[in-house]
């Protein structure tokens, strides 16, 4: 059996009030589906609505099961649907409830491999707590669906890779959460995606402090002496290059970032913000250690330009594009194993 030359890619609709709908159709228009096929995880109302509103018209193909999938068209797996709840640029318990549909959905079609890789389009967090879902994020739904207990959150951007030890938690609880056994978890994460994922035989990850300063020999804090240098020797005992604690205020300004394959921040804004200046709207979020591809653009739902046509596709089609690489080299990788 030769290898499929358009692999499924799955993707979930997210906030339909957002741009999530609009940044999916304009990748998808220009999508070149000889090399992969879309399916798109959504109400077909949504979909007609933003074409319509948007002019972004393709060639659909509705999709009533995978059994109905169809090569060379953009695929729409639909969802049940009442489509007066469309109102671009307002949270609602409704659209809450299509983006957990959607990206649930999409999930089981990828774990039972019916899709090769998801990309997730942006949720609204209050949307989905007013549709009664108490999650933090993305992230931490897709682990527990895919019964995985540590997953690593990363922003990619060619070889600038972000990785988060903390994530959706209060500033208040991220000295408390970071401990010896949370960075090992992490760090062996990170160091495993480089090598399997990105294909990087000896990869260097830089790790940040948690202090300003890295805490100045102690002055300001000791979590790097009591906690994240010592799982840093333990690391390298092991093989693995894990350089730092880096004071993070004055890394990317010396440019170390070019010296290394990944960098570890200890918080999600430490690591989010300077990677995000630096990515120029073309980031993607990849989460390491799941069992299944997942990728996403690394903006949200941007409510305030939703449905006026001007939303920038850019980090989605990033986002697409790295997971039909990473689900092209699993299908290589199972073909010649």
């Amino acid at each position: 059996m030769g290898i499929n030359p358009a692999p499924h890619i799955a993707i979930s609709i997210g906030d339909f009030n957002g741009i999530g709908p609009e940044i999916v159709l304009k990748h998808v228009k220009e999508t070149d589906l000889g090399k992969s096929t879309p399916v798109i995880i959504s109400p077909v109302e949504v979909i007609n609505f933003y074409s319509e509103k948007l002019s972004l018209q393709s060639d659909f193909h509705i999709a009533e099961s995978v059994k109905n999938f169809q090569h060379g068209k953009i695929n729409i797996l639909p969802i049940d649907f009442n489509s007066a709840a469309i109102t671009p640029g307002k949270q609602s318990s409704e659209s809450g409830e299509i983006a957990m549909k959607s990206i649930k959905k999409a999930i089981k079609e990828v774990v039972a491999g019916n899709c090769a890789a998801l990309v997730t389009s942006p949720i609204s967090k209050e949307a989905i707590h007013l549709a009664g879902y108490q999650i933090p994020g993305h992230t931490e739904y897709l682990a527990s669906q895919t019964n995985t207990d540590s997953v690593l959150m990363m922003l990619v951007n060619n070889n600038l890779r972000v990785a988060l030890a903390t994530t959706h938690i209060p500033i208040s609880k991220v000295a408390g959460s970071i401990t010896g056994a949370l960075l090992h978890r992490k760090i062996e994460l990170l160091n495993s995606s480089l090598k399997n994922d990105f294909g990087i035989v000896s990869p260097r990850i830089a790790v940040f402090g948690l202090n300003p300063h890295a805490s100045d020999g102690g002055v300001i804090g000791t979590e790097e002496i009591e906690k994240i240098i010592p799982a840093l020797e333990e690391m390298r005992a092991k093989g693995i290059t894990a350089d730092g604690p880096f004071p993070a205020d004055g890394f990317f300004g010396q440019k170390l970032h070019e010296q290394y394959d990944a960098i570890l921040a200890m918080y999600h804004d430490q690591g989010l913000a300077p990677f995000k200046l630096l990515s120029f709207g073309r980031g993607v979020n990849f989460t390491a250690g799941l069992p299944i591809i997942r990728t996403s653009p690394d903006h949200g739902t941007a409510f305030n330009i939703a449905g006026n046509g001007v939303a920038d596709p850019s980090s989605f089609k990033q986002a697409y594009t790295l997971a039909l690489q990473l689900a092209n080299k699993r299908i290589r990788e199972a073909a010649n194993s």
